[in-house]
Order: structure tokens, then sequence, then C-alpha cells
């Protein structure tokens, strides 16, 4: 390791980071190996402000790395936590068609899930009232192996085995250069006000909604940016902490990236509402008003942010009401659980999704990456990222170079 500071340096103390360091560090104990986040607790962005869902893979493409990884990654959170002694629960989740139009998208959906090799069943509209009284619909699909666990607890847990084997981890760490030569890579850090170069033989980010800066710090061509959309819950009152047994999703419109208002058991026994889609202003900021003048500019001068906006206006506009107007959020619930009220919806911590977005308007759907000589970038990580980060870690470490 002569001229350099470390083997490798991971950028990002989210989930798929500290999955990806720690895997790294037991495959290669001889290594050195550090991680770097900016924030001053690991999982403070899209890990922890999730609803803590292990997707079973019910809506990836057959094929594709979602359906893949989050089908091996149930297994892989499971075991994690039995050996982690993590609090987890498969309660299964139900997803609910309440029209005629969402019973036939049910039934495609229901052949995709066979085609994933997923264990479901379908009920009909007697057989959903049976296993859920409170919930209202024409029929539903029951998934099995869903399950619910608190992914900051999981990433703590990552994080402290990483550095049992040996790694190193820096919090407060933001990077703010990077350059690579033939021989390394060279990282400038700011620590609390102190700047440091660390130098590295290779590179890993995961850097979540920074995925799109950290990867141009290099000058690496890509076609994407990160454009952030807001997911905005409500938290029910604990009268109704038993109010549902499995978590209740809509059955989503296929052409779009985001799954609907749902109702989630959370592990702590509460019960939550939510998440909607609007667009965020603040790549990481969780108000209603939160605003980033780099943010707005390099979102307006991206031309595929306005061909998603024109793509989606009518959706945007029924997001953005429904987000000031709460009678509108709640009715969206109201569908499969009319007797909840407004009352019953309670101010709860909003996440941000990071959505890579293709300059012609494409919504990227899977993981993406890029690569140069000494470095690999995560640009993409959706949703099932968290369920799927163990094989997500486990794919990153199969790329690098022998």
């Amino acid at each position: 390791m002569s001229g350099i500071d470390y083997d490798y340096i991971i950028i990002g103390g989210g989930i798929v980071g500290l999955s990806t360091a720690m895997q790294l560090q037991q495959r290669e104990p001889s290594k050195k190996v550090l991680l770097l986040e900016k924030e001053d607790q690991y999982a403070k962005h899209q890990t922890g402000h999730n609803s803590g869902v292990i997707h079973a893979g019910v809506y990836y493409a057959p094929g594709s790395l979602k359906a893949d990884f989050c089908k091996r990654g149930v297994d892989a959170t499971l075991k994690f936590c039995a050996e982690h002694n993590i609090k987890v629960e498969q309660c299964g989740k139900l997803l609910v068609a309440t029209n005629a139009v969402e019973v036939e998208r049910m039934q495609a959906l229901f052949q995709r899930c066979l085609e994933n090799g997923l264990e479901v069943e379908l009920l009909s509209e007697a057989e959903l009232k049976q296993r859920e009284p409170n919930i209202v619909g024409l029929g539903a699909i029951y998934v099995r192996t869903t399950g619910i666990v608190n992914y900051q607890q999981v990433s703590i847990a990552m994080a402290k085995q990483f550095e049992k084997l040996g790694g190193e981890a820096r919090l407060n760490s933001e990077v703010i250069g990077l350059q690579e030569t033939s021989d390394n890579i060279n990282v400038t850090v700011n620590c609390n006000g102190q700047t440091q170069v660390i130098s590295a033989g290779f590179l890993i980010t995961c850097s979540g909604l920074m995925a799109d800066r950290t990867t141009r710090m290099l000058g690496i061509e890509t076609d994407f940016q990160i454009i952030p959309f807001r997911g905005e819950y409500y938290q029910l009152p604990t009268k109704h902490n038993d109010i549902v047994k499995h978590l209740i999703y809509p059955i989503p419109d296929p052409e779009l990236p985001f799954l609907g208002v749902h109702l989630t058991r959370m592990i702590d026994g509460s019960v939550t509402v939510g998440p909607n889609a609007v667009q965020g202003w603040k790549r990481e900021g969780y108000g209603k008003i939160n605003i980033s003048l780099r943010d707005v500019l390099d979102m307006i001068t991206f031309k595929g942010f306005w061909k998603v906006l024109q793509a989606n206006y009518k959706t945007g506009l029924v997001e953005t009401w429904n987000s000031w107007w709460k009678p509108g959020y709640l009715k969206l619930v109201q569908k499969y659980c009319p007797q909840l009220t407004l009352a019953d919806l309670k101010p709860y911590p909003a996440g941000i999704r990071a959505q890579a977005v293709l300059s012609d308007g494409t919504l990227v759907h899977d993981f993406l990456f890029a690569e140069s000589p000494r470095s690999l970038h995560v640009c993409n990580a959706p949703s099932p990222a968290a369920t799927s980060a163990i094989p997500i870690g486990e794919y990153i470490i199969n790329k690098l170079p022998a």
C-alpha cells in the first residue's frame, strides 16, 4: 500500500455504504478500509426517513437488479437481524384493490409476483374482510414475506460490525473534492472546518441524494441528475395501533414510480399513513417550505427535470394540493380505511427520495452505476435499497477490480 493512506475509501454512511464497507472488510481483512460520512450520525437521510418495510419484491420487473436484490435481501436482512438481536416482524402485506381498474391491475401484479417467485395469495372481497375487518376493497394480494424493522438500528449494527472487523469510520467528514490519478484517488475532506487530503487505491461512493455531485467531482460523464421528491407521512393516534394486522398498500399505478399512500405498521407498534410524493426543493430539506437555491438552480437548468414535469404535471398538481389540503390526503387512505378522520392524522417526519432522472426525462427505476479506473459510484439506489442493502454491497464488491 505504498504511497496511499487506505486501500479503499467509501463515501456515505447510509445503509448501502455501511453494508458495502462491512462486507468489503470481511472479505479483505488485510486491507485498510475507511468510510466517510458527512453527518454526525449514520443513516440520517434516506435510510433514516423511510417506512421501515422489508419489501418482498412485488413490483419489480423479473430479471432486473431490483427484483434480484430484493428477493435475496429479505433473507439476508432477516439473517443479519437475527445475528445482531434486532427486532423484526414478518407481518405480511395486503395490496388492496378498491375499483375495477385496480382489480385489473391487481391481476397483472399478481402474475408479476408469481414470475418473481414470491409467496402470494389472491384474496376475494370476503377473504380480505376476514383478514382485515377495518379495510374495504374488492380484493387483495396477500404477500406473506413482507416485514418491518428499524433500518437505523440495522445501519448502526453494520457500522459496529465494520469497525469490529478492523474498518475505520469517520463522522462529520464531508467530501469536498476528488482527484483521480493513475496511481490513486485523492479525497479532500472537510471535518469540523479542518481540511485534509486522504489518498486511497480505490473509491466507492454511496452518496444517495448527492450521488450525481460526487460522480461529477471526478469529471465522469453521466446522463442523469438526482431530483428530490419529498414523501410526507402522518401517524395515527395510539388508539389505532391495532387498526390493521398487516401493512396495507393500494394497487399502484404502473406508470408512476411511487407506491401510493399506505398504512404501515412500524416496529415500535405505531401505525403511519403515507407517503405521498411531492417535488422537493432542497435535497436534504424535510419541511414543506425548505428551499436550497443551489438545488433549485441545478434542477431548473437540467432539461430532464422539465420533461418529467411536463409528463407528470397533473399528478404533480394533485400531490401538491393534497400535501397542503389535508382532507385530500385523508381521502386517499379512506379509499380502503374509511373510518379514519382528519383528527387521526398526526404530524410525522417526512422523507426525501433521491430519484435519478435522465436528460430525456426518463425516471431511472433500477440501480445505476458509473465507473472510472479507480472508482465505482452508486448513482441510483431506489427503493427497496434498504431491504436490498446486503446483496447490493455484495454486488458492488464483486465489481471491484482484482
